[in-house]
């Protein structure tokens, strides 16, 4: 049984503590979002797949009940942040498997200002989900003292620069890319515009990262609806439908720790097996593929899932963004919403918010953000602990 997107929506990403709201008034304006864009009630709902990470155990209830009181099951989740992603192959899978014919997924996030810790228990990281990771990074550079997951994912940018030859210049230019995209998405966090010049110039977090090439820490909801062939034929919505083509997900194997390396470390080899998978259950390639909305929690990691999806080889990532092949007028948009480093990234809603941008891309209702005809679109979103989520979405 096929599983389509009938309804989609967000809040604006926020800088957290400057909009006066708890995470159940988001999920429920996400929620009401996605619900209208279908033009389904909630009383038709039959399951909801919930998503976070900074909230106390069934708060996916609180937050659905503000969209009604009917007695569903809510199943919470958490798969760092990779959540999202995680919420809607939850809610496709129940359709697949014929257990419900319309599910909610809904991802959420209420953030502290300032950089996101290592998931260690009183700054103890032997009791954290991620210690083997930041184990392999400890024994190739040391541990420094700045934010931890930049760190990780600055000593990947450090590996890959001295490897393959990428430049500082070159992952600068996937974040002024992504900067200039969200200037045109009212509901991204930023909309300021920035050079690679000013990129390289703004404060450094961890060489050779710079704040400008860093995800900040957001608060915002997004929601999609998840309904089965027949449910859309029975309410007459398939002029909304958007398949879910094909989706898989990843986690950590001997690959991701064997060679020492922070690029396996934070999930290059997870990302390339999700998107074999997922390409093989699509009967698509990354040659189908038009619009891209993929986990630049950094900016290497834009690079790094250029090399796992296929899209250039290894190492050649950075010749690939300078080429401006992964902007408007290049062979594939990539991250057209502002992706994480600028449109934000409330790690629930972050996979929930790639679907939403798809889904409008691929309907053509993007607006000043549209992708000239996109009819396939890709989603990746990963989180350190691990998981890694491809997902393919195609318009008919």
């Amino acid at each position: 049984m096929k599983a389509y997107i009938v309804g989609a929506g967000m809040t604006k990403f926020e800088k957290p503590e400057t909009r006066d709201w708890q995470y159940w008034d988001m999920a429920r304006e996400a929620g009401t979002a996605a619900l209208a864009d279908a033009g389904v009630p909630y009383e038709k709902v039959e399951q909801a797949a919930v998503g976070y990470c900074f909230q106390a155990s069934t708060a996916g209830q609180r937050a659905v009940y503000e969209l009604g009181l009917t007695g569903i099951p809510v199943y919470n989740l958490n798969n760092n942040c990779a959540t999202g992603s995680t919420a809607l192959m939850t809610a496709r899978q129940f359709v697949e498997g014929g257990i419900a014919d319309c599910v909610l997924a809904l991802g959420f996030e209420k953030m502290s200002r300032g950089s996101l810790g290592g998931g260690a228990g009183a700054g103890d990281f032997s009791t954290s989900p991620v210690a083997r990771h930041y184990g392999i990074m400890a024994a190739a550079h040391g541990f420094e003292a700045s934010p931890p997951t930049a760190q990780i994912f600055g000593n990947a940018a450090r590996e890959h620069m001295e490897r393959y030859g990428t430049t500082e210049a070159q992952l600068a230019a996937v974040a002024a890319k992504n900067h200039l995209h969200s200037s045109r998405n009212p509901l991204a966090q930023f909309q300021d515009v920035y050079t690679v010049d000013e990129v390289l110039a703004a404060k450094p977090v961890h060489r050779p990262l710079t704040r400008l090439q860093c995800s900040p820490t957001s608060d915002g909801a997004a929601a999609v609806l998840v309904v089965s062939e027949r449910f859309a034929a029975e309410h007459g919505l398939e002029d909304r439908a958007v398949e879910i083509a094909g989706q898989a997900m990843t986690t950590d194997t001997g690959a991701s720790f064997a060679s020492g390396s922070c690029i396996d470390a934070v999930g290059r080899p997870m990302s390339r097996e999700a998107a074999r998978q997922a390409y093989e259950r699509a009967g698509l390639g990354i040659e189908d593929v038009d619009v891209i909305e993929l986990h630049d929690c950094f900016s290497i990691n834009e690079l790094l899932t250029y090399e796992a999806l296929g899209m250039c080889e290894e190492g050649a990532s950075g010749k690939l963004v300078e080429s401006g092949a992964t902007t408007y007028g290049g062979r594939w948009v990539v991250n057209p919403s502002g992706g994480l480093i600028s449109k934000g990234h409330p790690l629930g809603a972050t996979g929930l918010a790639q679907a939403t941008e798809l889904v409008r891309q691929l309907r053509g209702e993007a607006d000043a953000r549209q992708v000239p005809g996109a009819r396939v679109g890709l989603a990746h979103n990963i989180g350190l602990g691990g998981a890694a989520v491809v997902t393919l979405f195609r318009r008919s």
